[in-house]
């Protein structure tokens, strides 16, 4: 398994223990911005999308705000 695979089955796990066992709906908030945050980043470096950067700054205003941003920004065409 590589790395990145790993790091997201990681991230799975944790949520699904916090979710289960804190049942505290802002831990697994909180493990949903990280799974976010190494998304962008991986696919930054692939994708040379450096604009999806500002999807950091975003995640301060939550998840909502963080994700359809990125998608945006994800899906336009990339010169």
């Amino acid at each position: 398994m590589t790395p990145l695979r790993i790091c997201w089955l990681m991230l799975a796990l944790i949520g699904a223990w916090l979710g289960r066992h804190l049942e505290a709906p802002d831990a697994t908030v909180v493990i949903a911005l990280a799974t976010l945050a190494v998304w962008v980043l991986v696919e930054t470096m692939v994708r040379r999308n450096w604009l999806a950067l500002l999807t950091f700054p975003a995640m301060a205003l939550g998840i909502g705000c963080a994700l359809p941003l990125y998608l945006l920004l994800r899906s336009r065409r990339i010169v």
